[in-house]
């Protein structure tokens, strides 16, 4: 091993390694691109953390920076899970429920933990989580967190950052901090300290001050359900409240480390009502969607034609008996989770109304074995993710947007121009009822022509999506395969802002350097040609 990895091994009560083969596995997550880490770390508790944390500032103190990255599940398709110097690893060993409080419906968390995991303890309880992503299974809260992750409920209950109400963060200088609301006292308080923490309140609380009507007019501009890029500076400062947690949601690991959580959690109902609706044109998704939120579902997605299409060619008995209706041109995915169960029928009925009124397929489903049918089919779309069509795969491009829900019919059916234009088929996925929308061409990225052919649908699907009013991004974050976008997004004068952010949280640039600043040349140098899911088979990949 390297002197580092030596020097950390003795000081650190985790594992420490710089193994090729633990350093290759670690060089991917679900993104195109590939980087290995120097060395990898199993932390056992913040104090391994602290420890790492303090030694990297010590290095970059005397012009020797080694970045720390930190790492989840690998879920991440941005980039945002690889680094080049310190990995850790939280699954290993930070991966506990450290408390629950039923009664006040709260829970401790360490970064490590799955969703499922979460799930899995809260439901015994009649509580849940509600906003796991579709990835779960392997998901961990701390990349939740680092996200901001959204799942199907989220439609009716809201991101990982509504749950959040505080956070234990280590700092890049190795200090351990505790955020949450505060009062004007307590924030006077803060920043009357002298150390790193103290610093950081008042060059932030000037940051805020000094652009607080270029912040205010961004917020007015960016008006989408759902948007995980850059730093969220806007809910900062609100109420009279000062609160870092909002930062470092979404932040991927760039401003802090987070080494506990501290969530809400809200009463879980397992009886629901679920219906299947098929319209045979997608325009009549425009009048539908707002009659159908009004209904307030817990679930509504989406899934088009051409999606199942692609299933039942890869996998023709994949569909046989869930499947009805296989001209519809878009088929949506309702659920009801209402505390009393004649709420969710009269709310089946009524959507059951309004489709019927549009022409549409109505058919719902009260017992398990139906329900199980119908997600059947909505999680079809892993047949995509997983099967290869020779050589070539399904990738994560352009692959997490959200726009307005009044503009998702414009928006898919300019998506649809861009993949048939480039000769691809129009799959397309998400959730409607946030309009979320997930498409991932099938390409082989060791071909020259297909790579180029990425990036160009890259380009003109952002574009397309900040012209109707929306994201690049909703909850994959920004990571390093959209970071080039983000001026796209923003103006120059907020993205000032936001690096001005990183800069006083982050001085010697060495927490996950590149997320949210890596430039279209690093991610082109960084791309892999042999794109796989292989780290995820043993569970079934979702989205």
């Amino acid at each position: 091993m390297s002197k580092v990895a030596h020097y950390l091994q003795e000081h650190l009560l985790g594992e420490v390694t710089a193994s090729p083969e633990v350093r290759r596995h670690f060089s991917q997550d679900a993104s195109i691109l590939r980087m290995a880490p120097a060395i990898v770390a199993y932390p056992r508790n913040e104090s391994d953390v602290r420890k790492t944390a303090r030694f990297a500032w010590q290095l970059a103190q005397r012009g020797r920076p080694i970045a720390i990255t930190a790492r989840g599940g690998g879920s991440d398709t941005s980039g945002a899970a690889l680094g080049n110097g310190i990995m850790l690893v939280f699954t290993a060993h930070m991966n506990k429920i450290l408390a629950l409080d039923s009664r006040k419906e709260m829970m401790v968390v360490e970064p490590g933990a799955t969703y499922d995991k979460l799930e899995q303890t809260l439901y015994t309880h009649g509580l849940f989580f509600p906003p796991y992503p579709a990835s779960q299974n392997y998901a961990t809260i701390g990349g939740g967190i680092a996200n901001n992750s959204i799942g199907e409920k989220t439609v009716k209950y809201g991101a990982t950052g509504d749950y959040i109400k505080g956070l234990r963060v280590v700092l890049a200088n190795g200090e351990a901090i505790e955020t949450g609301p505060l009062s004007k006292r307590e924030l006077n308080r803060k920043l009357g300290m002298s150390t790193f923490e103290g610093e950081v309140y008042r060059s932030l609380d000037t940051l805020l001050e000094e652009n607080a009507e270029i912040i205010t007019q961004e917020k007015n501009r960016l008006k989408m359900l759902r948007n995980s890029s850059g730093y969220n500076v806007f809910d900062v400062k609100k109420n009279g409240i000062f609160d870092l947690t909002p930062l470092f949601v979404g932040s991927q690991g760039s401003l802090g480390i987070v080494t506990e959580a501290t969530l809400e959690v809200v009463a879980h109902n397992p009886v629901t009502t679920a219906a299947l609706v098929s319209l045979d044109n997608l325009n009549d998704l425009n009048n539908l969607l707002p009659k159908v939120l009004e209904l307030q579902p817990s679930v509504l997605d989406m899934v088009n034609k051409s999606a199942l299409a692609q299933v039942a060619s890869v996998n023709p008995n994949q569909l046989k008996g869930v499947l009805q209706h296989p001209k519809a041109a878009v088929h949506l995915f309702v659920e009801f989770d209402d505390v009393k169960e004649a709420a969710q029928k009269k709310k089946a009925k009524q959507l059951g109304k309004i489709v019927e009124k549009a022409n549409g397929y109505f058919k719902r489903a009260d017992n398990v074995d139906e329900q199980e049918k119908l997600w059947k089919l909505r999680q079809s779309v892993t047949t995509i993710l997983t099967q290869p069509h020779g050589q070539s795969k399904s990738v994560p491009v352009a692959e997490d947007v959200c726009v307005p829900v009044a503009n998702l019919v414009e928006f898919l059916h300019k998506a649809a121009d861009i993949y048939k234009s480039a000769g691809l088929r129009t799959s397309a996925w998400g959730h409607a009822g946030d309009g979320v929308v997930r498409m991932q061409p099938v390409l082989d990225l060791g071909q020259l022509g297909d790579r180029q052919k990425l990036f160009k649908i890259a380009d003109a699907v952002y574009k397309t999506a900040i012209e109707v009013g929306g994201s690049i991004t909703a909850a994959a974050g920004d990571g390093r395969v959209r970071a080039p976008y983000m001026a796209w997004l923003y103006s120059p004068e907020m993205l000032d802002v936001m690096f001005g952010v990183k800069k006083i949280f982050d001085p010697h640039g060495i927490l996950n350097p590149g997320v949210k600043t890596a430039s279209m040349a690093d991610v082109k140098n960084l791309m892999r040609g042999d794109y796989n899911l292989g780290h995820h088979h043993q569970y079934m990949p979702r989205s």
